[in-house]
């Protein structure tokens, strides 16, 4: 569990501008470095290996990386429109973020600031003949790093915005933060029992003061401002969940002192837009809306919904799988003075399958798909996982009664969803 300085400090570092300014920084030092390093080149060898012509090379470097990164720019930009309107709003965000992506455009800053800086070196005379020869080595030792660059970058701007490879992108976000919720379900803290309803929690309650998503909590803030202060905290919100009035973050039994409450919702993070970090669940809603904008009568295509029921079958299939290393929540406890609530997996299966199951109603080879899937999940060895897919099928077959015309169609869905009642019923006569 990292800090809040931490968590800050990697939200910057997933900033495209932040990468490009560090490269163009490093573009410059690297052009300075030749006149430092000048001192150490004999003067004779600047003939034999023709460092004369670092100038031309220069020239052409800094007119093709300028142009080129117009152009990546332009690319990147149309693609997230693309991906906007054809997959999410936001899964631009997981693009924009993406390492390959920003190393790519920040190399070419980089090499372009590096070029123009040489070149404004070598019309002042302050390289001289020997550090032309450091200058020449360094910018074939840049001229390598930009092809493999840009071979990289053809491959990926190939997939840029795309149904598909975006689709993956989201699936790998969310199987991340299954897994990490899996192996951490209560965040260090204490199991919290029952429905850990606010309104009904004792002591004073811990407000946001504003309206908006909870980001990431501060567990190692909150336990160390319980122990200053000899007080029990309960969270109430998990990451992913709205706050505001009427929806406190916790409460606090110990204190009704004003500051130290404000002092505890300081170790919220609140903004307008959720985080996939330590929210397991917006993977999932991705990945439906992907689903249902596929499904929507502009769009009409259902076979991206049906490869995204596959993928979520996937993310949910992380909650047990047992690659994921589940902690025991006795022996994870980090924070004894924090009580956290845990993710219920009936809310996974509802932020996934409800939207789609809605849209997907009317079109019998998506209801059909959707049934399949249940009836996998409905086959892990595990009591919650056959309940939950047994209500979503219900769910959705229900819906499908009331969207499908043709009986026959209809008759395909009810057989699917009886065997996965079929397998549900089995599961609960053989457990012990």
């Amino acid at each position: 569990m990292f800090s809040r300085l931490q968590w800050l400090v990697l939200q910057l570092s997933r900033q495209m501008w932040l990468r490009a300014s560090a490269f163009s920084v490093l573009g410059i030092l690297t052009a300075l470095a030749a006149i430092v390093l000048k001192r150490f080149i004999p003067p004779e060898l600047t003939t034999q290996i023709g460092a004369t012509a670092v100038g031309s090379l220069l020239n052409i470097m800094a007119s093709s990386m300028l142009a080129v990164t117009i152009f990546s720019l332009s690319t990147m930009v149309a693609a997230f429109g693309s991906a906007t309107s054809n997959v999410s709003p936001r899964a631009t965000r997981l693009l924009s973020a993406d390492s390959t992506a920003q190393n790519a455009l920040a190399t070419f800053v980089g090499s372009f600031l590096f070029s123009v800086v040489g070149i404004i070196c070598l019309h002042t005379g302050l390289y001289g003949d020997s550090g032309r020869v450091v200058l020449y080595a360094v910018t074939l030792g840049v001229l390598v790093i930009i092809v493999i660059t840009l071979l990289r970058w053809i491959d990926y701007v190939l997939k840029l915005g795309r149904v598909g490879p975006t689709s993956e992108r989201v699936e790998e976000e969310a199987t991340r933060a299954i897994r990490a919720r899996y192996q951490r379900p209560y965040l260090g803290g204490v199991p919290l029992t029952g429905d850990g309803d606010a309104t009904q929690a004792p002591g004073t309650a811990v407000d946001a003061g504003e309206i908006g998503y909870v980001q990431y909590i501060d567990m190692g803030a909150l336990q160390e401002m319980a122990d200053d202060g000899d007080l029990q905290v309960t969270v109430h919100l998990l990451p992913g969940e709205l706050a505001g009035p009427g929806r406190p973050l916790a409460s606090v039994t110990g204190t009704d002192d004003a500051e130290t409450v404000r002092k505890l919702a300081g170790a919220f993070n609140i903004s307008a837009a959720r985080s996939f970090d330590q929210d397991p669940r917006l993977g999932l809603c991705v990945l439906a809306e992907i689903a249902s904008r596929a499904l929507s009568p502009a769009v009409n295509d259902p076979g991206t919904a049906i490869e995204i029921l596959s993928r979520g079958a996937r993310v949910l299939a992380e909650w047990s799988a047992p690659s994921t290393e589940a902690t025991d929540p006795e022996e994870e406890i980090q924070f004894p003075r924090v009580r956290v609530p845990g993710v219920r997996l009936d809310e996974l299966f509802d932020d996934f399958f409800v939207a789609i199951a809605r849209d997907g109603a009317a079109t019998v080879e998506v209801g059909i798909q959707l049934q399949k899937v249940l009836h996998i999940l409905a086959s892990i060895d595990q009591p919650r996982y056959r309940q939950a897919a047994l209500e979503q099928s219900r769910s959705a077959l229900a819906r499908c009664e009331g969207a499908l015309t043709l009986p026959e169609d209809l008759q395909r869905v009810r057989d699917a969803a009886g065997r996965v009642a079929q397998v549900a019923a089995r599961g609960t006569l053989s457990a012990p």
